[in-house]
């Protein structure tokens, strides 16, 4: 059997690399193809293709194995978990591939696209444009088909004429700026807060009118300072949780 493939990732010294690794892995997971391989790379493996000790692999898989993602077999080896539930809490720690694994595995649909002027909430973060393009798209839980989210993108009108559609109902909008479009992205800034459902997002996801959600802002920006693109994603409250771990090293 061919094991499956993760994606390849450029490490940051200055996180935990169990920690990133396990990001990245779980990424790649959540974002595989239904035909793709259940059955992982050794440890040895994983461990050469990362770059990390077989240590570090250990405990990044542990970590997913915790999660329910994947199951260990002595002697058999290391497995996907096919029907492994993708609503776990989302867990911030400073990188980028963090990101990209919490906003993957799941059933998106894109609702619109286009172009729009800015609108309140976003204008700050782009005081040289007028317009944008925008991305509003829906994600639901694979297995139950249960809307777990909606998220708004704005984005630099020369980014986006760069980005195929495909691409963003496959993966989240951060890869697909990243790995696809080559944008150079430094850091990523998350604002989380409390809200009430209003009629819009009660009705996409599912949730009495008023009932709380989670309203989340992420904005992306390049080497230069730059806003590349602000992420308005609405989670339902009864499905997501915020964790931010801070490294004291």
């Amino acid at each position: 059997m061919t094991p499956f493939a993760p994606d390849s990732i450029v490490l940051n010294r200055k996180l935990p690399l169990w920690y990133q690794v396990s990001q990245s892995l779980r990424a790649s997971i959540l974002g595989r193809s239904p035909r793709d391989p259940l059955r992982l790379p050794t440890e040895e493996q994983l461990a050469g293709h990362y770059g990390v000790s077989v240590l570090t692999m250990r405990q990044a898989l542990k970590e997913l194995e915790d999660e329910g993602l994947i199951s260990r077999h002595r002697r058999r080896g290391t497995f996907i978990e096919p029907d492994a539930r993708r609503s776990t809490p989302v867990r911030l720690l400073g990188s980028v591939d963090a990101i990209v694994a919490q906003q993957s595995g799941m059933t998106t649909e894109l609702l619109e696209h286009g172009r729009a002027p800015l609108p309140t909430e976003v204008a700050e973060h782009f005081p040289d444009l007028a317009e944008t393009a925008t991305y509003h798209r829906l994600r639901s839980d694979e297995a139950t088909g249960e809307p777990t989210n909606h998220a708004r993108n704005y984005v630099r009108p020369e980014l986006a004429e760069r980005i195929d559609l495909a691409d963003l109902v496959r993966w989240p909008m951060t890869k697909v700026l990243r790995d696809v479009v080559g944008a150079d992205i430094s850091r990523i800034t998350d604002t989380v807060e409390a809200r009430l459902a209003d009629p819009e997002t009660a009705k996409l996801l599912q949730v009495p009118l008023l009932s709380p959600i989670l309203h989340y802002t992420g904005v992306t920006y390049d080497t230069a300072g730059r806003a590349l693109d602000v992420a308005v994603i609405h989670y339902r409250g009864d499905r997501f949780s915020f964790t931010v771990t801070l490294d004291a090293t």
